[in-house]
């Protein structure tokens, strides 16, 4: 009987990393999912009605380099290999202008939204070079605002922008071990944190205007795709948006 693959969900407690987990469970791989709060966590092995032999809660602050070893280390021993890694974890922080936006957030926005990912990257990155057979797929969020910023959003620009740099290194450096890299780019995907997209926005012309959203399933069904394919077969960069939000020609 052939094993099912097993998929590491980062920032799995919330969002798109919640509905993303459920649905790679409800596509039969086995998941790993991290937070930072083991309660959360819990509530979405709940939602994912999946048995204790198929899924794994890990309590992981991606910012910190043994913490996220550990979740590697725990997810190998439980299931013995890592085929996907969607690097989804990162978080908003306070809008401000660049001159008002402090050394100390700026860093913060860097820790969870690229360092984070970089950890956790690397760290996949090993586990399916050291693997038998080799190789696997890693997916990092990247966002709209990977290529279009938003104003008074200068940490999380910068490390979205940073993203896809970190997407095309993976890419080259992982040909010769059979690692594929992709990024997802979301606009607008309903969840907790775009609640307020519809009540109102800053806009680059500094007026206020409520945008559109879309069913946060339809990025989990762009994503089980994107696991879904072969090693020999990549979507290197994929955009899902609200069809009439303000991105194309943004400012």
């Amino acid at each position: 009987m052939k094993q099912p693959k097993t998929a590491l969900i980062t920032g799995a407690t919330s969002g798109i990393g919640r509905a993303s987990a459920l649905g790679m469970a409800r596509a039969g791989y086995n998941i790993v999912i991290c937070g930072r709060r083991s309660e959360r966590l819990e509530e979405t092995l709940d939602l994912s009605e999946a048995n204790k032999e198929s899924a794994l809660g890990v309590v992981c602050d991606v910012t910190e380099e043994a913490s996220v070893l550990d979740m590697f280390a725990r997810a190998k021993a439980k299931f013995g290999r890592i085929d996907i890694v969607f690097n989804n974890a990162g978080r908003f922080l306070p809008a401000a202008r660049i001159d008002d936006t402090s050394l100390e957030t700026f860093q913060e926005g860097i820790d969870v939204n690229l360092t984070g990912a970089f950890l956790v990257a690397r760290e996949a990155f090993r586990h399916m070079r050291d693997q038998l057979p080799q190789g696997g797929r890693i997916i990092n969020n990247g966002s709209i605002s990977a290529h279009v910023p938003r104003p008074n959003a200068v940490p999380y620009n910068t490390a979205k922008h940073a993203i896809t740099g970190l997407t095309k290194s993976i890419s080259l450096e992982g040909r010769a071990l059979n690692i594929a890299c992709s990024q997802i780019d979301i606009g607008n995907a309903a969840t907790d944190m775009t609640a307020k997209m519809e009540t109102g926005m800053l806009q680059a012309n500094g007026t206020i205007a409520p945008e559109p959203t879309f069913d946060v399933e339809h990025v989990v069904d762009a994503v089980v795709y994107m696991a879904g394919l072969p090693l020999n077969a990549n979507v290197q960069f994929m955009t899902i948006m609200a069809t009439n939000m303000p991105y194309v020609g943004r400012g």
